[in-house]
Parts: C-alpha cells; structure tokens; sequence
C-alpha cells in the first residue's frame, strides 16, 4: 500500500486549526445542530480533542495603539482558533488607522451571552460574530442587528460567490450578516479498503442510490479484523434525514418531511444487512466518526469538510494510525438523481453590525474584507475554510501538506451549490428540537419511519400555523 508521510511540522502548527474546526471549541452548523470533534451528546456540539476552552472575556489586539478607530468585535475561542487574528492582523496591515480589539464570549454559551450584551444598554461592539442559525434569528427578531442589503448593493459585494448560502439568511429581502467563513459536507473513503474489495473508488458524480450500491459492494461481513463497513451514519439528523434537501425543493423549514422517508430507510436497511453500524449501538459506545474511521474497517462516511484538517494532523501527529487510515480520499456529496453533482449541505460563520455601533462604516470595510476573495485567501492559509471556495483557496487548501494528491480528492472541493443544513426562520430552535426528537426515536426503533414523520409533520405544522 502506498502511504504519505505528513509533515509533524505542519500539524503542530494545524493541529488547533484542525480541532477546532468551524468558529473553535463548539462548531455549530446553520440549524442549531453543533458537531463535535470527539464527544456527542444531546446538544450536538463540536469541540476540540480535549482542548480546554479559554476564559470567556479574554481578548486579542491587531493593529497600532495609536489608531484613529478602534472597532470592537465579539468572538469566541481566540486563543485557539488562528482565523481571527490572521484576518484582523491582514485588514489592519492594509488600514493601520484602525485597531481591532477581539472580546471573546466563550464558545458554550456564545448565543445566550451576545444576545443578553446586545439587548442592554452596555454593549460596546461594533462587529459581532454570528454562530448559527438560531442565534442568528434570535438577533434579528430583537432588531439590534443593522441591515447589510444597501451597504452590499452599494459597494455591488458579489452574493453569487456564496453558493445560495446568503439567499437562505435574507429575512424579507434584507441580510443581516455577510459570511465568512464556511464548512460542507463531502464523502471520505479508505482507499486501501476499496483496493483490497477491488471495488473501484466513489466518484465526484454519484446519485444516492448509486453510493447505496457502492457501500454495498465494498462492505465485508465478518468479527473484529476481519469486518468492513461500506458506509457510517453519526448519529445526527444531519447525516441522515438532509440528503432530502439537495434538490432545492425542500428544508427543514417545510412542516411536512415526507421527502426524508427514502433516506430513513435506506439508512435503516443498511444497518439490517450490516453494511453500517447501527444508531443504537454507536449511540450507546458514544462512537465519534473519527474513532470509526481512524479504526481503519471503514470503507467511507458523509462528513463536514471541518474534518479535513483534523484528519492531516492526528495522522501526522501519529494519533492515527497510517496503516489503518492513511490513504484516504474525497468525493464529492452524494446527491438525489437530476441534482448536480456538488450539490451539497453546508453551514456558515458570518459577521454582523450591532444597531449600538457607533463605527458602523469602518465595521462594514471590515466585514467586507473579511467575506472578500482576499479575506478567503487569509482564512484558508489557516487551514480553515473559508466562505467563498475560489480556485485560489482551493489550492492553498489541497496545497497543506497531507491532502490527499489525486486530482479527484481536489476537485471534491469544488461545490456546485450549498443548502444550508436549516435556512432562516424564526421557529428554528423550535423546529429542532422537535426534528432532533423522532429522529433519535426513528433510528433508536422506538418507533416507525412513518409514525416518526407523521410525528413531526404534526407537531412542526402547529408550530408554523
């Protein structure tokens, strides 16, 4: 088997950017549903490979003492999470009148504690940083967020760069946060397993059906060494229930989820014939996706490109073992026939002007950069993806020692068009929460696939009436 050897220099250096993936200890996607890196619990949050979390109300500086404006901006996990001072430190290279001063509000509790400084009379921010989908709406009903639209169109920001994902954050036409910074899902694969079942690698241009019949080719029944799983489902609703979404027909936001059957129960059958591991049993070992593929007897898994780097590091850190998991590769989404191949689920990090700032010019030139083609460039040499995916970052992405150097793996990165996990509406928590339910209790085998969906085409459908 061929192996690449990673440079150990290179993830002492990636192995924070890595780990705290999208926005530091807690990656929350644009539903409400977080990830984490190594732990799993009701809350779904991603946090680093037990990195502690820095004191809420630390702070980073970029720029002079001396500066004529200082803007204030609200983050979280600054002392881990490079991206927020490479993109302050590059804006206040080229504007030295202006001095960023970084507050960080903890990851845990960011949405409750940003919200409460924005409803007072105290809060100084002039930038505040937008987590998720919820804590955006949350924002958005108090009206202490300034409308971006006019500022975009006057200054003719190109929204198209985004892939769809600013269309979904408009709230009767106007956007209130410009993105910047992003994650996607995309399918990893152990080509070592696929070498040893002859079965020849995913492609960029696979229909759902297609990777049903591909994990179902490449998996091998078996005890211990001797079993391969063809494909692997964490135990969020995301990787399940929202291949529903990639026609463009459907969101979470609907009230009736139909749509979601098919994928239910392809997910299911598989757990029947052994191709996967079942909900129950990884739920209750708390198996996190990472374990099951550095475990080297998984073939391929649907994941959030925030593992990318993480993957690079702990191989290169020999956390993971090279042998089992080492020669590995990327495919792009699976997607529904007549979708276009790259469509995909995604999730952003977005920056925002408090209606209090008393900087809102110069906080918008920084935002602005921030979500440039300039600004992507910035954040991706961080090993962080950014929310504009141009060629240029692709190449600096797929350029981090360890990446995967076939041309197929590269090309995984570039993405047709992004859904938002859950597009903005002011019932979204509400709406989770209920989804998060009879999901768990579908894949638990509480109860049926349709009794589930007909639960929640109940009770979402109160909701929106």
């Amino acid at each position: 088997m061929k192996r690449k050897l990673v440079s150990v220099l290179l993830a002492a250096a990636m192995v924070v950017t890595g780990l705290t993936a999208c926005g530091g200890g807690n990656e929350t996607d644009g539903s409400g549903e977080t990830k984490q890196e190594e732990k799993t619990d009701e809350a779904e949050e991603e946090e680093p490979e037990e990195t502690e979390e820095p004191a809420a109300g630390s702070s980073g500086v970029s720029g002079s003492d001396s500066a004529d404006t200082v803007l204030k901006w609200a983050c979280w996990d600054i002392k881990t999470a490079t991206y927020w001072q490479a993109i302050a430190d590059a804006y206040t290279e080229q504007h030295p009148e202006v001095r960023i001063e970084m507050t960080d509000l903890g990851a845990s509790d960011y949405d409750t504690v940003l919200s409460t400084e924005l409803s007072g009379s105290g809060s100084e921010f002039d930038i505040v940083t937008i987590k998720d989908v919820p804590g955006y709406a949350t924002l958005v009903s108090k009206g202490v967020l300034e409308p971006l639209s006019d500022r975009i169109t006057a200054d003719s920001v190109d929204l198209s760069l985004y892939n769809g994902t600013t269309d979904q954050l408009t709230v009767d036409d106007t956007l209130y946060q410009l993105p910047f910074r992003s994650d996607f899902w995309l399918l990893y694969y152990n080509k070592d397993l696929f070498d040893d079942a002859e079965v020849a690698y995913p492609t960029n241009d696979m229909t759902i059906a297609e990777y049903d019949e591909l994990a179902r080719s490449v998996a091998k029944a078996g005890f211990g060494d001797e079993q391969v799983f063809g494909s692997h489902y964490h135990t969020w609703r995301s990787a399940v229930q929202l291949f529903g979404v990639l026609d463009g027909e459907h969101s979470i936001t609907d009230g009736n989820y139909d749509f979601t059957k098919e994928y239910y129960e392809m997910v299911k059958k598989q757990e029947e014939d052994g191709i996967c591991r079942s909900y129950v049993d990884t739920n209750a070992s708390q198996l996190h996706y990472s374990a099951a593929f550095s475990e080297g007897n998984t073939a391929s898994f649907n994941m959030g490109s925030w593992y990318i780097t993480t993957l690079i590091s702990s191989l290169a850190s020999g956390e993971y073992d090279s042998e089992l998991c080492g020669n590995w590769g990327l495919a792009k989404y699976p997607h529904p026939e007549g979708v276009e191949a790259g469509t995909t689920l995604g999730q952003v990090t977005g920056l925002s002007i408090p209606t209090s700032s008393e900087n809102k010019d110069a906080a918008w030139d920084f935002i602005k950069f921030a979500g440039s083609e300039e600004g992507a460039e910035v954040i991706a040499k961080t090993g962080t993806f950014p929310a504009i995916i141009s060629d240029e970052v692709i190449d600096i992405i797929t350029g981090l020692d360890g990446f995967p150097q076939d041309e197929d793996s590269k090309e995984a990165l570039k993405t047709a068009q992004i859904y938002l996990e859950a597009p903005y509406d002011e019932n979204i928590s509400q709406i989770n929460t209920i989804l998060d339910t009879y999901h768990k209790d579908i894949m638990n085998g509480d109860i049926s696939i349709d009794e589930g969906i007909a639960k929640m085409n109940e009770e979402v459908g109160a909701i929106l009436k």
